[in-house]
């Protein structure tokens, strides 16, 4: 039998059980739509993770304040300052495999004002090395030098939203905006961030976009702080190529842990080993979501099995003329199983489109990033082939065994 008329012929009975087929088909569409979806979260979740690494830095090690609120902060400052200009000058003094220390501290506002224009913004104090520590990049101007720390200068760097807010159309560089009771000027202005916004593994990443950066010397000159409070809200610490990022994470720990008393005021966050928890995390979701498309995929191919040998018992007397006029045992496998075969097809074409479709749905509806991939397309198409076939073997075999008199007598 040629393939092309097993196909024809395959195609002819489904049209002629036009609804059986089409409910055998949801099973296969339902499965092979959710193998596509799971994989486009999963691929997008990634790609978010790696932007996030990335902007966290992947050599970094990130030192935040954890002060605590109430009596207990009084109690914890009796021993501790909180994270100081003591802790950045000891990091870089005693440490070793220390390429830069980038403290920052967070100024009390929550606006920034340009003439008659006024944008909310979050306002933070740096040090000059922050957008090299950040992986920040400028779309114009420059960022913060030594001289700009050293003179505590008036000046600032602002993100993409606040450029377009106060600014709109017109140069930025070189213009005056307001900070609670103090004028800055523009000096540089941040190109636009996407991984901004989101967390990984608990640990959030804000958007530079609504983000205004001044010398971290500037701010604490210049600006109201409550002196209770610590003085800085974050240290970045980059390392060299050589150096451990987990042993460099001990010896920090080791050091901080006497400076500032034995109070735990501080958390230690590792990008390398978020990077680690989140592919962990990635991993049991993939083998969740894969074993619930398993089932999906399992009972659709249960449907096609059925299906199957409801065809052969209507076609066995078809079976028996054709065996009798010359037809081999091997044709008649060959038939059932490209009309299994036909069925997943259609149903996983189906269901590719229903994936797309749900991807879309959750990252337009679900705020979830998702990544449809050519991968995630092949491996669907490939399962719904696998499935039909393995599911048409049986009833296959059962119609070639069928006996050519027996079955010409069949009613």
């Amino acid at each position: 039998m040629r393939t092309e008329d097993a196909l024809l012929g395959a195609l002819e009975n489904l049209r002629a059980h036009k609804l059986r087929s089409a409910l055998t088909m949801l099973g296969m569409m339902f499965g092979v739509g959710a193998v596509i979806a799971m994989l486009a979260i999963g691929a997008g979740a990634e790609r978010q993770s790696l932007e996030l690494i990335a902007q966290l830095g992947i050599r970094n090690i990130v030192i935040r304040d954890k002060t605590p609120d109430g009596e207990e902060r009084q109690k914890t400052r009796k021993k501790s300052l909180g994270l100081s200009p003591r802790d950045v000058q000891a990091i870089e003094e005693s440490a070793v495999g220390i390429a830069r220390v980038v403290p920052r501290l967070k100024i009390k506002a929550q606006e920034a004002i340009s003439g008659a224009h006024k944008v909310p913004a979050r306002v933070f104090g740096v040090s000059r090395n922050h957008a090299k520590a950040g992986n920040l990049t400028l779309q114009e101007g420059r960022f913060f030098d030594a001289l700009d720390e050293e003179e505590h200068s008036q000046v600032c760097v602002i993100g993409s939203k606040v450029r377009q807010v106060l600014f709109g159309a017109q140069p930025a560089l070189g213009k005056p905006l307001r900070v609670a009771d103090v004028w800055l000027t523009v000096v540089g202005v941040l190109a636009r961030d996407t991984a901004g916004g989101a967390s990984l593994e608990g640990v959030s990443v804000g958007s530079s976009a609504d983000e205004i950066y001044l010398p971290a010397a500037t701010g604490l000159a210049k600006f109201n702080r409550d002196p209770i409070e610590s003085p800085y809200e974050q240290i970045i610490v980059q390392l060299t190529e050589a150096a451990d990022p987990r042993q460099s994470a001990l010896i920090l720990d080791t050091l901080l842990d006497r400076l500032h008393g034995g109070a735990k005021d501080y958390e230690l966050i590792v990008p390398e080993r978020l990077l680690e928890q989140n592919q962990a995390t990635q991993r049991i979701f993939n083998v969740v979501m894969g074993c619930i498309a398993g089932i999906s995929l399992l009972v659709g191919g249960i449907g096609i099995m059925n299906i199957m040998l409801a065809s052969v018992l209507e076609q066995t007397r078809e079976i028996g003329v054709r065996r009798a006029v010359g037809a081999l045992r091997a044709d008649i496998r060959f038939q059932f199983l490209i009309e299994a075969l036909s069925i997943s097809l259609l149903g996983g074409l189906a269901g590719i489109v229903a994936g797309i479709g749900i991807a879309k749905v959750v990252a337009n509806y679900a705020s979830w990033p998702t990544v449809v991939t050519l991968v995630s397309v092949v491996v669907a198409t490939g399962v719904s082939s696998a499935v039909g076939l393995i599911s048409g073997i049986y009833p296959a075999i059962r119609a070639s065994k069928l006996d050519p008199i027996e079955a010409l007598h069949h009613q």
